[in-house]
């Protein structure tokens, strides 16, 4: 074995950090948790380790193991790329760290962590997380919870030197990681764990009576009570608290708000290319609506970070990466697109149609799907892994423009033939939506967490908002637009269909983060 100091220094291989955590001679005393929160001031509320015990066995044969959990230092960290503004960033020794002081709050890093391991402070307002004590390892020193540990069953070392103990921990033992499907590529080795304790679907809450029981403030991230007799395993959180997913109503209203302020231009450029010229009062309506909705957007987008005052930075300081920029982006062209329309509008220049439909047709689509693809950043999140998304967003965002302008046909006069080409593309969409929904019911899911989030969100805890928005806002529209196409028909499903998409689309927001991760 080659000794890596008797090397030359270029010649050495990097520094890549990572730990070992021997479960085997872990006791669950939650020393490193204690000392995390003292090392760090974290206050109550949050932690950025704890440890997870579970009972496995039914009485009277019954053993109980622990897990100590947090941050798992990944090569590929999820939370890295889709941080707008590289709040989060990777060390070149391997450390996932994060700037307290740059973090806009948007909280996409909790959204992306497979592990749970990410937290709003309750004192900075900023995304925080384990950052394998960075400080003391400049000073060469152990992280906090290593040197604490009285059993020495946390060991941090470098990867990448063979002669090192945690190399040699993981060349000689079966070492595992948490969720190794999503790529990832965790720096955290369990030695010793348990499959119940590394897989959350493993084990389920019960009625524990005990101080670590967390059910109050849940279903959101854990599964109902299992009243009766037990399953083979339990999970129980030790100095933790109940906490909800990271993206609440705004994010649902946010993604119906975007589908009708997009949608309107997609309508206005299907009108456009199929030979149905509008007059300029319509692109005059078209502008103003898109502007309208756009503009909620993007206050409940800025509403919902934790650090509003900061929103300006996913423009000033954007990383490439993450969706939210590029839709940020995406939206900043958007509206540009549609003060031209206005612009000509009032000016009653029609000419220009063919060519801003174009780039209403690119900004507005883009408008429309890009949450497909910042969902699709939230590795952690199965249900949202779904290749038709982008589609079904499409989807919805033609059907809410189709319906708001048979709403706004009520107002401005429109030939019989755009009027009948919005009716006509009302029903396409219509049935197109309502095939992705029902295919939730119909398809099966393939990944376990997937397939639990979408009974979470068809027979679960958000059964009604789904039925509502698949009955309300699908159904009955059909029903209306089918059996009687008259305008008044066509008119009150345009008002369903509205209404009915967004208790669909807060079903499929909080559904997706419904599962627990820990």
């Amino acid at each position: 074995m080659i000794e890596l100091d008797l090397l030359p220094k270029q010649e050495r291989p990097p520094v890549r950090w990572g730990k070992v955590i021997n479960q085997d001679t872990c006791i669950g005393c939650h020393a490193c948790s204690v000392a995390c929160k003292s090392e760090h001031q974290i206050p109550l509320a949050v932690n950025r380790t704890y440890v997870k015990q579970i009972e496995i066995g039914v009485y009277p044969e019954v053993s109980r193991q622990f897990q100590i959990t947090r941050c798992n230092q990944c090569d590929e960290a999820p939370c890295v790329p889709i941080c707008p503004v590289t709040a989060m960033f990777k060390r070149e020794d391997g450390i996932v760290d994060f700037d307290r002081d740059v973090c806009i709050g948007c909280k996409a890093c909790i959204a992306a962590c497979p592990y749970d391991a990410i937290h709003i402070s309750p004192e900075s307002n900023s995304a925080e997380k384990c950052n394998f004590c960075a400080h003391r390892i400049d000073q060469g020193l152990e992280p906090a919870c290593v040197v604490v540990c009285p059993v020495e069953a946390i060991v941090v070392g470098n990867l990448n030197d063979p002669s090192s103990e945690v190399f040699q921990l993981i060349a000689r033992n079966k070492a595992d990681v948490r969720k190794p499907e999503k790529g990832t590529h965790p720096k955290v080795f369990y030695v010793g764990a348990s499959d119940y304790t590394l897989n959350p679907e493993k084990a389920h809450y019960h009625d524990l009576h005990m101080y670590s029981d967390q059910q109050e403030g849940y279903p959101v991230n854990s599964e109902k009570r299992h009243h009766g007799k037990h399953s083979v395993a339990a999970a129980r959180l030790a100095y933790d608290v109940p906490h909800h997913s990271p993206w609440h109503w705004e994010v649902s209203l946010y993604t119906w708000t975007k589908s009708i302020s997009a949608g309107v231009f997609l309508i206005f450029a299907i009108l456009t290319f199929s030979g149905h010229a509008l007059s300029a009062g319509w692109e005059i309506a078209n502008a103003v609506a898109g502007g309208v909705f756009l503009g909620f957007t993007g206050i409940l987008l800025i509403y919902d970070l934790e650090h509003p005052s900061r929103f300006i930075r996913i423009f000033t300081r954007p990383q490439w990466k993450s969706w939210l920029v590029r839709g940020s982006f995406t939206i900043a062209g958007y509206s540009v697109v549609l003060l031209i329309q206005f612009i000509l509008g009032l000016t009653s220049v029609t000419g220009g149609n063919g060519a801003l439909s174009v780039f209403g047709l690119i900004f507005g689509g883009f408008t429309a799907m890009y949450t497909a693809f910042l969902f699709a950043q939230a590795k952690g999140r199965d249900l949202w892994q779904n290749l038709a998304l982008p589609v079904h967003l499409l989807s919805q965002a033609v059907l809410a423009g189709a319906a708001a302008y048979s709403l706004i046909g009520l107002f401005l006069p429109i030939s019989a033939g755009a009027q009948a080409v919005v009716h006509t593309v009302l029903i396409i969409s219509l049935l197109v939506h309502l095939a992705l929904v029902v295919s939730e019911l119909v398809i099966p899911h393939t990944i376990a967490d997937a397939k639990r989030a979408a009974h979470h969100m068809v027979l679960g805890h958000y059964r009604s908002f789904y039925w509502t928005g698949l009955i309300l806002g699908v159904v009955f529209p059909l029903l209306l637009t089918l059996a009687n196409g008259n305008l008044s028909m066509i008119v009150v499903a345009s008002i369903l269909a509205l209404v009915g998409l967004l208790p669909y689309e807060h079903a499929y927001v909080q559904a997706g983060q419904s599962v627990p991760l820990s």
